[in-house]
């Protein structure tokens, strides 16, 4: 079961204007040692209220650092509070790394990845990308960046110098939405039709083996559908989604028809930490919501069906789940969901959330 750890701030550098790069030591307990593209659920308390949000590690592998990027958000109160706040020898508490956003490496094989990041999407693929080319040395990555204008661009010298180092392995395109640039090709948004004048002119997307995409929902669709078209299949590409486009906690379809057996209770039985509680709860609620309710310490970070922290087994019964961006569908067919979204259908639910 995911539980919070204290971790040491032990720098706080600026990478653009408001957005920072949060570098961590873990204070005594917890493993740490994080997969290439996982992230780190935060959590922090605001007059009363407890805030979690999760931020991808931006380092790589063998950087001997555990570091994320955080950049501010309109209104959000964990990235304000940290690009104002954060100073090092503060602590803050957080779940160990969690995210499937990766692919198994070996030393011995050459592959081409594709990567395709907008904003601060660009930070687990930073840490996949600086993975990839030190220990896959007969790899290459090529990385298509989209931003607003150059002052967006995250970790832009660290990019450069990635450059400079793995000149022959590494390609990374910068597309620019509001500056213009000296190839008209890289000014605009990448859509579908920019993903196919990239693959027509620029990649060579028949020789990709694997493509990740982080950032901006709508913009992963476009980018995900110009994939397929182009011949790679869903199990090459590989999704991190940043936000969702119906933030906050969805509510359950609920048709005239089935109002009836909405408004009935469900009883459930919940295990954790080896230990099972069982409970009457309300069909118009969430599996974790109902555990919260009844005073179990149910793991969650998003709960916007983004993550996959809040993830169970369901055991008996039945639920709607109603968002899913985290799990994959062999994980569905096995019984796993995603507790922020699953509402209970059958009148008897078991859950479980010590599988994994």
């Amino acid at each position: 079961m995911a539980r919070f750890h204290q971790l040491t701030v032990t720098d706080v550098h600026k990478t653009i204007r408001d957005a920072v790069v949060v570098s961590l030591q873990p204070a005594g307990g917890g493993d740490f040692d994080f997969i290439q593209g996982q992230y780190l659920t935060f959590r922090q308390d605001f007059d009363g209220t407890e805030v979690r949000r999760s931020y991808s590690i931006c380092a790589g592998k063998d950087d001997g650092i555990l570091q994320v990027g955080i950049k501010k958000v309109d209104g959000g109160a964990f990235s304000t509070w940290a690009n104002d706040n954060l100073k090092p020898g503060m602590t803050l508490d957080a779940m160990e790394p969690a995210g499937n956003f990766h692919t198994p490496l070996d030393a011995d094989v050459g592959k081409n990845y594709l990567g395709f990041a907008g904003g601060s999407g660009v930070t687990p693929v930073l840490s996949i990308m600086k993975t990839v080319l030190h220990r896959e040395p007969h790899s290459t990555f090529t990385l298509v960046y989209a931003n607003r204008g150059v002052n967006t661009i995250m970790f832009r010298e660290e990019l450069e110098d990635l450059k400079n180092r793995y000149m022959q392995r590494l390609t990374v395109i910068h597309i620019l939405e509001s500056d213009a640039q000296d190839i008209d090709l890289f000014t605009g948004r990448v859509d579908a039709d920019k993903c196919k004048a990239l693959f027509a002119n620029w990649i060579d997307i028949k020789s990709v083996d694997t493509s990740f995409i982080c950032g901006p929902e709508p913009m992963m669709l476009g980018i995900a559908a110009a994939l397929r078209d182009h011949g790679l299949t869903d199990d090459q590409i590989k999704f991190e989604l940043f936000a969702s486009a119906q933030p906050g906690r969805l509510k359950r379809k609920t048709s005239s028809a089935d109002a009836d057996a909405t408004a009935k209770a469900t009883d459930a039985t919940i295990t954790m930490d080896g230990a099972s509680r069982s409970f009457t709860m309300d069909k118009d609620q969430t599996i974790l919501d109902a555990a919260l309710d009844n005073a179990l310490d149910a793991p969650y970070a998003c709960k916007a069906g983004v993550c996959s922290t809040c993830k169970c087994k369901v055991l008996e019964g039945e639920v709607e789940m109603i968002a899913n961006h985290a799990l994959e569908d062999y994980e569905v067919e096995q019984g796993f969901i995603l507790s922020c979204q699953s509402f209970p259908v059958s009148d008897r639910i078991v859950v479980d959330y010590d599988h994994h």
